[in-house]
């Protein structure tokens, strides 16, 4: 290894050793050994996997200010001398244990800077993230195991130039990467090149800036410890198997912009021991052999000496080198518009301030319309705007939308029609500037200033739609004819023509039921997080992370009949009640590596389908009730149980299978399948308030059905109770039905 290398991180790893020891040392003196310790980002929503690099690689909790004594100390038996300017070092033994102990003594110090309080940092009136919360790994789940979101690149430091410092983070969004911020170059943050550009950063980006200081980067290492914990089962302490999840499974890398210091390179060091590797900006040797990585370690990529014409296309060379540096696979399509494109965008929000113009919201109307048409009543790839276009509106303005999507297939089915149409959603949150909320006649659309500003028109919606469907239904979508219509008195009337097919599609789902069918679909996309986890969906019981509907996985196993969503043939029925059949048995069996040999359809105790990560809802007995609570992602709140959704998390998903504990969507709570063996509805003692606002009218209506109108106002929920020693009482107050029903254990 090379001696320049070896000697810059040993020293450096020395250096912020010793800042831990006095940050430690002071802070002991100062706030005592049980001064709580914790991270949270900065919405106040944390972790509850305590300090995770630490917790990860030694299975050793920090707590309190007392529990740093012991990873300090470990940190400190790691350091080895630090060699003199001559020695060469053939291997990365020495070098990767100052890494680690990098990192120990990085998390030591951000966990006594939480302490002192001046964690997440507060930098010129702006408040960046710091770590990221479990809450929020867990929503990008999905994104992850889908291979959306294949990764995510550390960037340390500050570009050339602020003009390349925002092509940078557009290129690693565009390829759907993760964009962590930390540390500065010559005083300058790459975050202070993108606020003073106007650019939008936080959770909804995919951008979330950890600090300014190179310390922070161990948030990154944190995120990834924490990934392998909640989507791989990996158990915390085996740092063997989180290094192989990381390797194999978690394709990040990092991007050092700028001159390197002792700190960097240690830094580097303690993120190559999680299979990271880094690529740099400036001149330094290269390490090339494969080992902890899976390629190359480090790669030096002088940006100057990059070939290209300017300093963007060297820019994006730059990037296009880190995603082959890692391997990464890229899914995004490429799409003929004036922005960038890619999954990054889809959670960005376009305020008022800076809308161009917008189409429905409130006061306006909007409406999405898919139909399957003919082959010879459309023509593909014709697109027609009848009415203005958006340079008739004012700035700020507002138009009436009505978007009419035609598609035609040899094996195009009325039935993939809705599964198509909510498709339209994720296409266009995907254009840099463009804002899609809602679907069917509630859609609500904006345009940024700046989108329009580089040329984004109506067009380049049907741009969008066109290469979209196209790219990801080409197997059952032959030609794709999109109409834009503008003009108010034929928007209302689509909107009146729209209504009657989307009360007729409701319907049809309505009316089918587990019975109907002798084929259920499997989804097997989270086994790249959870191995032994498959999910089974059936006509009245979505995925566990509430995107695939039976419908979905029918239109999905048509377009990729090689994918994760397989036909399972029912077979012989075993058991009518639990729900039970053979053939679903067989296929969980041989699909879960031979881990689950049984699950019930029906029954929470019995069986229940395995958990993986990225379910909406966590559902669990509450025995001193005996009933059961359902608490969903979104809320942040203690439970009955004593646990937070992000604690059950960690307790039931990976692909186990728990018996009286189970992940789910959130509409389950509405089928007329709901855990039928246990008494279904009542026998939910709490429910999470965000679920009762979000379905109150459904949860009425299924309340009625059952012949219980008020079991509404007889459930709890966190502004209630959050203990069981407040939950009972209000139970016994208002008579719920769960205390006189047959004993659940």
């Amino acid at each position: 290894m090379s001696r320049f290398i070896a000697t810059s991180a040993i020293r450096g790893a020395h250096g912020v050793v010793a800042k831990a020891e006095e940050m430690y040392k002071n802070a002991l003196e100062k706030y005592g050994a049980d001064a709580p310790v914790a991270f949270v980002d900065k919405e106040g929503v944390g972790s509850t996997f305590f300090l995770p690099v630490i917790y990860g690689y030694s299975g050793h909790k920090v707590e309190k200010l007392g529990d740093m004594a012991w990873p300090l100390e470990h940190a400190m038996s790691l350091l080895p001398p630090v060699p003199s300017d001559n020695l060469w070092l053939p291997y990365l033994g020495e070098t990767a244990d100052a890494g680690v102990a990098t990192l120990f003594a990085e998390e030591i110090i951000k966990g006594i800077e939480f302490v002192e309080g001046t964690q997440p940092e507060v930098r010129n009136g702006f408040t960046f993230n710091g770590p990221i919360s479990d809450v929020q790994t867990r929503s990008w789940g999905i994104q992850m195991v889908d291979g959306s979101m294949p990764g995510f690149a550390a960037v340390i430091g500050a570009a050339k130039s602020n003009e390349v410092a925002v092509k940078i983070v557009r290129e690693l969004q565009s390829k759907g990467q993760l964009v962590f911020l930390s540390s500065t170059s010559n005083g300058r943050s790459i975050v202070d090149q993108l606020l003073e550009e106007g650019v939008e950063l936080g959770y909804p980006t995919f951008t979330v800036p950890f600090g300014t200081d190179t310390e922070a980067t161990v948030y990154a290492a944190g995120y990834a410890s924490r990934a392998a914990f909640s989507f791989g089962n990996v158990e915390p302490g085996n740092f063997r198997e989180i290094l192989l999840y990381n390797k194999f499974r978690c394709f990040a890398f990092a991007l050092c912009l700028g001159p390197m210091d002792d700190l960097k390179w240690a830094t580097g060091a303690g993120a190559i021991t999680y299979g990271f590797p880094a690529i740099l900006d400036t001149v330094a040797p290269n390490i090339l052999p494969t080992g902890i990585t899976r390629y190359e370690h480090v790669v030096s990529m002088p940006f100057d000496d990059i070939p290209g014409r300017d300093d963007l296309e060297r820019a994006e060379r730059l990037v296009q080198r880190c995603i082959e540096v890692r391997g990464i696979k890229i899914k995004i399509p490429s799409v003929p518009i004036p922005v960038a494109y890619g999954p990054a965008f889809e959670g960005e929000v376009v305020r008022r301030e800076n809308m161009q113009v917008e189409f429905g919201g409130k006061g306006g109307i909007c409406c999405e319309w898919l139909s399957m048409k003919d082959p010879d009543e459309i023509e593909d790839g014709k697109f027609t705007v009848v009415g203005p276009d958006i340079d008739s509106a004012e700035e700020g303005g507002k138009l009436p939308l009505g978007i009419i999507v035609e598609v035609t297939g040899r094996k195009m089915q009325k039935d993939f029609e809705p599964v198509l149409e909510r498709q339209i959603h994720h296409f266009v949150n995907g254009a840099e500037g463009i804002q899609h909320v809602g679907q069917r006649d509630i859609t609500w659309i904006r345009f940024s200033k700046g989108a329009v500003e580089k040329g984004f028109t109506l067009k380049n919606l049907g741009d969008i739609l066109h290469t979209n469907f196209h790219n990801d239904f080409g197997a059952i979508v032959d030609k794709v004819q999109i109409t834009l219509y503008t003009e108010r008195d034929k928007v209302e009337e689509l909107i009146e023509q729209a209504r009657t097919v989307y009360r007729e599609r409701d319907a049809r789902m309505a009316g089918m039921t587990d019975e109907s069918v002798d084929t259920y679909y499997s989804c097997t996309l989270c086994q790249s997080f959870a191995p032994n986890h498959v999910c089974v969906i059936n006509p009245e019981r979505t995925g566990l992370c509430g995107a695939y509907s039976w419908l979905d996985c029918r239109a999905a196993y048509e377009i990729k009949p090689t994918g994760p969503n397989q036909p399972v043939s029912k077979g012989r029925c075993i058991d009518p009640v639990k729900g039970v059949w053979e053939g679903v048995n067989n296929f969980v069996y041989d699909h879960s590596n031979r881990a689950v040999d049984r699950f019930t359809i029906y029954s929470l105790m019995d069986a229940p389908m395995t958990t993986c990560g990225c379910c909406e809802c966590v559902m669990i007995v509450i025995p001193e009730a005996n009933g059961v609570m359902v608490v969903s992602r979104d809320d942040y709140s203690m439970t009955p149980c004593g646990m937070t959704f992000t604690t059950l998390m960690g307790t039931v998903g990976g692909g186990q299978q728990t018996p009286g504990m189970m992940g789910h969507g959130k509409r389950y709570v509405l089928s007329n399948k709901f855990i039928p063996v246990e008494g279904g509805i009542k026998r939910v003692v709490w429910l999470s308030k965000n679920l009762k606002e979000e379905f109150a009218e459904e949860l009425k209506e299924l309340c009625e059905r059952e012949g219980m109108p008020d079991l509404m106002d007889k459930i709890a929920d966190g502004t209630v109770a959050t203990t069981v020693e407040e939950l009972l009482p209000f139970l016994e107050e208002k008579g719920h039905p769960a205390l006189t029903m047959e004993s659940l254990i």
